[in-house]
C-alpha cells in the first residue's frame, strides 16, 4: 500500500518563508528606527567637526600677532577646512578670514547650539533628499573654547555625499543583520514547529484514512511546550474516536441485525395475533382467563418491534419546515392517541395553547413528538394531559404535563438514552429518545421540568425557534 503523504504548502507559501520575509522586514523597520537618529546626528558631528577646523585655523593665524596674515596661508587654511570663510567672535574682539573668491549668498543658516531631537532628524531628511548644492552658514560654539563663536560658510553637497555613504554602510549592514538573525528564525522555526507540525498532520492524514489501524496513531513526544500539548491532546482525540468508531460499527452490525429480527419478528407476531383472535371466540372459562395476558404480552411484543424498527429508521432526521398553527395540531395528536387507546385506558386532553400561536416546524414530525409523550402519560398511568405554549423572545416554549407518578430518580439520569431511559417494566425510552432528536434537528432542546411537588406528575418543554433566518 502507498504510503499516504499529506500535501505540503510550496517553500514560497510556507509558513517559516513568511515569517522569513517578516523577520527581514521587522529588522528593517527596527534598523530605520536606529538609522534616522544616527545620520541626523552624523551631520550635527560634522558641523562640529568643521567649526572645531576652523578654530584651529584660525589660531594659525593669532600666532601673528600684528602682522598681515600671506594670502596663500590664509588660502590653504581655508582649502583644509572647506570654507569660504571664517569668522570668531572673541569676547574682546571679531577675526574674519575670507577666500580671495567672493563668498556666495547663503542659502540656509544653522546654529548647532538650537534646535530640538526632532528638529535635527527632520532637517537631516531635507539635506538627503536635496539634489542641488546649498551654501550653509554654520554657527557653533567651539570645542576648544566654549567662550568662542565660531561662523563658517561650506557647501552642503560634500556633506550630504557624507550622509548617503554613511546610510549606504548602515544599509548594508542591516541587510546582513536581518537575513542572519532571519536565518536563525528560521532554522529554529523548521526545527520547533514545522517539523512537528508536519509530524502531525501526517498522522492526522494516516490516521483519516484508516481509523480503525492502532498503528496510525500519533506517538507523542515529552516535549513541555505546546507542540507536544497539541501531540498529547492529538493522540487522546485518536483513541477515543477510534473507540468510539469501533462501537459505532459494531452498534450499526447490530441494528441491523436487530431491524431484520424485528422484521420477521413481526411478522411472526402478526401470526400470532390471527391465533389469538381465534382463540379469543373459545367459549371456555381457563381460555378467557389466559387470553388478556396473552393479547397484553403480543401487543407489548409489536410496540417495541415497532418503535426499534422506528429507531434505526430515524437515524438522520431531516425536516421539511412550513408554517402551520400549533392549536390545530395539538388537537390532531389527542384525536389520534385516544383513538388508538384500549378501552380500559382513557386519557383526557386538555389544549391550552393560545389562538394565533403558529409555528415553523415539520408539522409531521411535531405531530410525532406529541404523540409520543401523549402515549408514554397514557402508559405511566396519568389521567389528564395538558399542553400549553408561549412564545419567549424569539423561542416558543410548549409544556406537556401530566398527572401521572412521575419519572424516578433512575430514569431522570438516562432520560434521552435508547433502551436505558424507561420508566416502566418492558419500556424501551425510544420515544423520548425519537423527541429530543427530533427538537435537535429542529435547531431546538426538550427538557424534564422539576415538579413543585414530589409524584405531581411529570413536565416536559420544547423549546423550538420562533422565527427562522430565511
Amino acid at each position: 500500500m502507498t504510503e499516504i503523504q499529506p500535501p505540503r504548502p510550496g517553500f514560497l507559501k510556507g509558513l517559516s518563508f513568511r515569517l522569513l520575509l517578516l523577520t527581514v522586514f521587522f529588522v528593517m523597520i527596527a534598523e530605520f528606527l536606529i538609522w534616522a537618529p544616527s545620520i541626523s546626528r552624523f551631520r550635527k558631528v560634522y558641523f562640529e567637526e568643521n567649526i572645531t577646523r576652523a578654530h584651529l585655523s584660525m589660531l594659525a593665524v593669532e600666532v601673528m600677532p600684528g602682522e598681515k596674515v600671506e594670502k596663500p596661508l590664509e588660502e590653504a587654511l581655508l582649502f583644509h577646512t572647506e570654507a569660504y570663510g571664517i569668522v570668531v567672535n572673541r569676547p574682546d574682539r571679531r577675526m574674519l578670514m575670507v577666500s580671495k573668491e567672493m563668498p556666495p549668498k547663503v542659502d540656509l543658516t544653522i546654529d548647532i547650539t538650537k534646535g530640538t531631537f526632532m528638529n535635527w532628524i527632520m532637517e537631516a531628511f531635507s539635506t538627503l533628499a536635496q539634489d542641488e548644492n546649498r551654501v550653509l552658514r554654520v554657527i557653533g560654539k567651539s570645542s576648544k573654547d566654549p567662550t568662542v563663536l565660531v561662523e563658517v560658510l561650506i557647501d552642503e553637497a560634500p556633506m550630504r555625499a557624507a550622509m548617503w555613504e554613511y546610510s549606504q554602510r548602515i544599509f548594508n549592514l542591516s541587510i546582513v543583520i536581518s537575513l542572519f538573525t532571519a536565518g536563525l528564525v528560521f532554522f529554529s522555526l523548521q526545527w520547533l514547529l514545522v517539523r512537528p507540525m508536519r509530524r502531525i498532520t501526517k498522522s492526522m492524514a494516516l490516521f483519516r484514512a484508516a481509523p480503525e489501524d492502532v498503528t496510525r496513531m500519533i506517538v507523542p513526544s515529552q516535549r513541555p511546550d505546546e507542540v507536544g500539548f497539541a501531540e498529547r491532546e492529538l493522540a487522546v482525540m485518536q483513541g477515543e474516536l477510534r473507540a468510539a468508531l469501533q462501537q459505532k460499527t459494531c452498534l450499526a452490525a447490530l441494528g441491523t441485525a436487530v431491524a431484520k429480527v424485528n422484521h420477521d419478528l413481526r411478522n411472526s407476531l402478526a401470526t400470532a395475533v390471527l391465533a389469538s383472535d381465534r382463540l379469543a371466540n373459545i367459549d371456555d372459562p381457563e381460555v378467557k382467563q389466559v387470553m388478556p395476558r396473552l393479547m397484553k404480552a403480543i401487543d407489548k411484543a409489536v410496540n417495541l418491534c415497532s418503535q426499534t424498527l422506528n429507531f434505526v429508521s430515524d437515524a438522520d432526521i431531516q425536516p421539511d419546515l412550513i408554517r402551520f398553527s400549533l392549536k390545530d395540531l395539538v388537537d390532531e395528536a389527542a384525536s389520534t392517541v385516544s383513538s388508538q387507546a384500549a378501552q380500559a385506558v382513557s386519557l383526557v386532553w386538555a389544549n391550552g395553547v393560545p389562538e394565533g400561536i403558529e409555528i415553523e416546524a415539520d408539522r409531521d414530525h411535531l405531530f410525532r413528538v406529541l404523540t409520543n409523550l401523549g402515549q408514554n402519560s397514557m402508559e405511566a398511568g396519568a389521567e389528564n394531559l395538558r399542553i400549553s405554549a408561549k412564545v419567549n423572545n424569539d423561542w416558543i416554549l410548549i409544556d406537556v404535563t401530566d398527572d401521572g407518578p412521575g419519572l424516578p430518580a433512575e430514569a431522570k439520569e438516562k432520560l434521552f438514552q435508547p433502551f436505558a431511559g424507561s420508566a416502566r417494566d418492558g419500556g424501551t425510552g425510544l420515544g423520548l429518545v425519537i423527541v429530543h432528536d427530533i427538537a435537535k434537528v429542529h435547531g431546538g432542546d426538550v427538557e424534564l421540568l422539576d415538579p413543585e411537588n414530589a409524584n405531581q406528575g411529570a413536565t416536559f418543554r420544547i423549546k423550538l425557534p420562533a422565527r427562522r433566518e430565511a
